[in-house]
């Protein structure tokens, strides 16, 4: 018999591949709206939470509208029919659909919004523009009389040491020998007040994440045989770790600027604006810098990375013109849905995945429906540098773009 999965059981899967506390801290996702205990059997995943978008999904029959953009990203104090979001709550809780959103933690993940754009532009070797910082860690140190080794060692494993990747209870243990001599008041495990004793000891050492250390130092405390135990905390440089925000990678071969951006143009799903290109046309390029939806807050990050060309959306004329006047990046402008569209197929493919690792069915369908905002160009003109621009005095004979 098919497992049955709940909501609940499918968040669960999403928040594993698209942890919510990576999200960017002005961020709203999670669960929208929709009840954890009802059963999901088909998921449609979108990237804009609009109402025709909502509508699909109902006619489609889905349990679940999954989308990257969030419906209420600033705070509300209402979801009235009577406004174009409320509107969304409320016809997606009649019809029986949950809406949950997946948006910089989904920007941000391995196999997330980033890597899915670039990987789409056939860029490889991919690291973070920056770089999100592995778990931070401490090294939590103590001597343990030999006998009582393991069961400290345990304790500390217990509440969250010694996890390293895929391995737990991760310790490093080394043998010698401790002195002291007990003072008055004291009421020593091993020998007497005033005497010096001297103990086969081990040194015991684990690391263990940051924000668990103090539940690591009272498990070391109850479980130590000593009345004042000697321990050292330590905290670990941080390190950067394979999530982040956007990617820069290398294309296999070099190529010129024209070629690169023809791909773009044909990899991304077709909007109104198109593939918009700042650069020399005839110029190699080969180090690639991607970020899905809107980046030109990252342009000088790009810059000091190296890359050739930066491949986003929603480019601003300031930011860009500045950005272009030092040269390099050359720069390919998107638009904000097609950037992030290629990461929902992903998307749909790990979901489905995840769910039959559970023995458990479930159907899943990505939304085509073209929801960038922009419905026509007109009056497009193809401009090298240095190129009048087109004004009454300096007429084209370009004609409007349809």
């Amino acid at each position: 018999m098919t497992h049955q999965l709940t909501l609940a059981d499918v968040i669960g899967m999403l928040e594993r591949r698209y942890p919510p506390g990576t999200a960017e801290s002005w961020d709203a996702v999670g669960l929208v709206a929709g009840d954890p205990d009802r059963p999901v059997r088909k998921v449609m995943l979108a990237v804009d939470p609009v109402l025709d978008v909502a509508r699909e999904a109902l006619a489609w029959g889905a349990d679940l509208l999954l989308t990257h953009h969030p419906l209420y990203l600033r705070g509300t104090h209402g979801v009235g029919a009577d406004t174009p979001k409320g509107r969304v709550v409320h016809e997606l809780i009649r019809g029986g659909c949950a809406l949950y959103v997946a948006h910089t933690n989904a920007d941000n993940a391995a196999g997330g919004v980033a890597e899915a754009l670039a990987e789409a532009l056939g860029i490889e070797d991919l690291r973070p523009l920056v770089a999100q910082p592995r778990t931070v860690l401490d090294a939590v140190a103590t001597y343990v009389p030999v006998s009582h080794t393991e069961g400290v060692l345990d304790a500390l494993a217990e509440a969250g040491a010694g996890t390293l990747g895929a391995y737990e209870r991760s310790a490093f243990v080394v043998r010698g020998t401790g002195t002291f001599r007990p003072v008055a008041g004291a009421d020593p495990t091993i020998g007497a007040v005033g005497d010096v004793a001297e103990v086969a000891e081990e040194r015991l050492e684990m690391v263990v994440p940051r924000r668990r250390r103090q539940q690591a130092i009272a498990a070391l405390r109850a479980a130590h045989p000593y009345e004042e135990p000697a321990f050292s905390v330590v905290e670990l440089a941080p390190e950067d770790g394979p999530t982040g925000t956007g990617r820069i990678g290398t294309l296999r071969e070099p190529m010129t600027l024209r070629a690169f951006a023809e791909g773009v143009a044909a990899a991304l799903p077709a909007t109104a604006q198109g593939i918009r290109v700042s650069g020399d046309l005839d110029a190699d390029v080969r180090t690639v810098a991607v970020c899905g939806g809107s980046g030109d807050s990252l342009l000088g990050t790009v810059r000091a990375l190296g890359a050739d060309v930066y491949v986003t959306a929603d480019l601003r004329h300031h930011p860009t013109s500045e950005a272009r006047d030092g040269g390099r990046p050359f720069l390919v402008d998107a638009a904000h849905w097609a950037s992030e569209w290629p990461w929902l197929p992903r998307a749909a493919e790990a979901l489905e995945q995840d769910a039959r690792s559970t023995g458990a069915a479930l159907e899943t369908r990505v939304s085509t429906r073209v929801t960038d905002p922009w419905t026509i160009t007109l009056g497009r003109r193809d401009a090298g540098p240095g190129d009048p621009a087109t004004h009454p005095d300096h007429p084209t004979d370009e004609g409007a773009d349809q």
